[in-house]
């Protein structure tokens, strides 16, 4: 069950209202490093939880969270599509609608939205939750989830400089506050359960008699004309300490996949019967 406050999470302020950065703003609602992807996805992580219902609450609190920076980054995109006219006049040419429209507003925000927020990302293209990763493993979604923080600082960073509107940055700087402490508890959830170390490899309940151990920790150069690239990642402990990094050109170990002759009742034709 949900509860829901009148008020905003963060104020949004907009001094000097643009429809193109309406249209940029889609991207942090409806995109994939967007607030609809990322409560969608701690909510379903949420709802597959198990063990200790801490991480349960602290998913489901900060899911919450994000649908709060829905409704504010909604109110913005309303906020900078507030003087864009509603109307069409006789020359198109001529129209201010039509010249934002060629500008970069998304026309949409005017023929579908009246004026107004859409789950849609910046290129006007609904979010379809294939972007939200839940897979009721406690360390992959934590790693899932600082990656998706991290995406959404990127985002909230790029759209902090392409406005020079006080209000828009004041908003923004609250979000990219925001991003930094959700990839930090993310993080800190990895460090509770022991650390890089300890997690992996991700699931690390698979007993090593179902692993092919010899591949595990080797790095397949697969380049024919230059020399692999040489790294952490090529010599040294591994980093859940449970073997060594090494790499060898990447060779073929399996079969030619021929499938022979098709079979009489497949729709194939005869020649290849």
């Amino acid at each position: 069950m949900f509860f829901h406050n009148s008020k905003l999470q963060y104020e949004v302020r907009c001094e000097k209202p643009s429809p193109l950065f309406a249209k940029m703003l889609q991207q942090a609602i409806g995109g994939v490093e967007g607030e609809i992807r990322v409560a969608m996805q701690y909510f379903f992580q949420a709802m597959g939880a198990r063990g200790n219902p801490k991480y349960r609450d602290l998913l489901i609190a900060t899911a919450t969270e994000e649908l709060s920076h829905i409704e504010f980054l909604g109110h913005a995109v309303a906020l900078n599509l507030e003087k864009a006219p509603a109307h069409m006049k006789d020359e198109a040419a001529k129209d201010p609608v039509v010249a934002a429209i060629l500008g970069g507003m998304n026309p949409r925000h005017l023929l579908s939205s009246g004026l107004s927020a859409m789950p849609v990302n910046a290129n006007g293209v609904p979010f379809d939750m294939s972007h939200v990763y839940a897979t009721g493993n406690l360390a992959a979604d934590m790693l899932a989830n600082a990656t998706a923080e991290a995406g959404g600082r990127v985002l909230a960073s790029r759209l902090y400089e392409l406005t020079d509107d006080p209000g828009m940055k004041d908003m923004l700087s609250f979000l990219i506050a925001r991003d930094t402490m959700h990839q930090q508890q993310w993080l800190a959830v990895i460090e509770e359960l022991g650390g890089l170390e300890a997690t992996l490899p991700i699931p690390n309940s698979t007993p090593t008699s179902h692993e092919a151990t010899e591949h595990s920790y080797v790095f397949l150069n697969t380049s024919l004309d230059k020399k692999a690239p040489e790294g952490r990642w090529t010599s040294g402990p591994s980093l859940d300490g449970r073997g060594e990094f090494g790499m060898r050109p990447a060779e073929p170990m399996g079969q030619e996949p021929s499938l022979g002759k098709a079979r009489p009742d497949s729709g194939a034709q005869k020649e290849q019967m």
